[in-house]
């Protein structure tokens, strides 16, 4: 397979502009108060329908939580919650989470080499990249081209965002924030349902 196709999970949320402004973490913390509700006080949530977002790189950060403000990425939960952020706000909280440490979690026993073998080397016959090539063999992602870490994130919320991927490749309500190469959306309207559950429960579990 070439190199050049090898983009898996080039977001589960996906990466675009850089961040144009110096995020300050110590502010960031004072400003995320309020995500600690849903996020956690760290950024790893406790409930697995809501992201962690300690340890994302800042560049993704940034572009996911703007995504958000402006509605190219709807998130009914997260409705009003972005509405007074300035992109000082945005670049001080993408900080914060970034200056913390993802918890981990375990993958299911009985599907982990499924999801292993998809996450190390994708799916040769369907043209599936593995997804170690954005997001690394360890899960931490590529910061610096706005890649996001997936290492230890909830299975359940990596699913879902899987889903809502392949369901707007399909023409139905989704996720489109994957950029104009829709990379995302043709990658995952690729796998099938067991092969999502594989992956994201393997996802959960990986750790440097």
């Amino acid at each position: 397979m070439k190199k050049t196709t090898l983009v898996m999970f080039a977001s589960l949320m996906f990466a675009g502009t850089a961040v144009a402004l110096e995020g300050n973490p110590l502010a960031g913390k004072m400003k995320a108060a309020a995500c600690a509700a849903c996020h956690g006080a760290d950024g790893n949530s406790a409930a697995p329908s809501f992201p962690k977002l300690a340890g994302q790189g800042e560049r993704y950060l940034v572009k996911q939580i703007t995504d958000i403000k402006t509605g190219a990425r709807p998130v009914p939960m997260m409705a009003g919650q972005t509405d007074n952020l300035s992109e000082q706000d945005i670049a001080d909280i993408a900080a914060y989470y970034a200056s913390k440490a993802i918890s981990t979690g375990q993958a299911d026993p009985a599907i982990v080499d499924k999801g292993a073998a998809i996450y190390r080397g994708g799916i040769a016959d369907r043209n599936i990249p593995a997804c170690a090539a954005c997001h690394s063999p360890t899960g931490s992602g590529m910061a610096a081209a706005g890649f996001p870490a997936l290492g230890g994130q909830h299975a359940d919320y990596t699913a879902a965002q899987l889903k809502a991927f392949r369901a707007a490749a399909d023409g139905r309500e989704g996720r489109t924030n994957d950029g104009d190469a829709m990379v995302m959306r043709t990658i995952a309207f690729k796998l099938s349902d067991s092969e999502i559950e594989a992956v994201s429960s393997f996802i959960q579990g990986l750790h440097p």
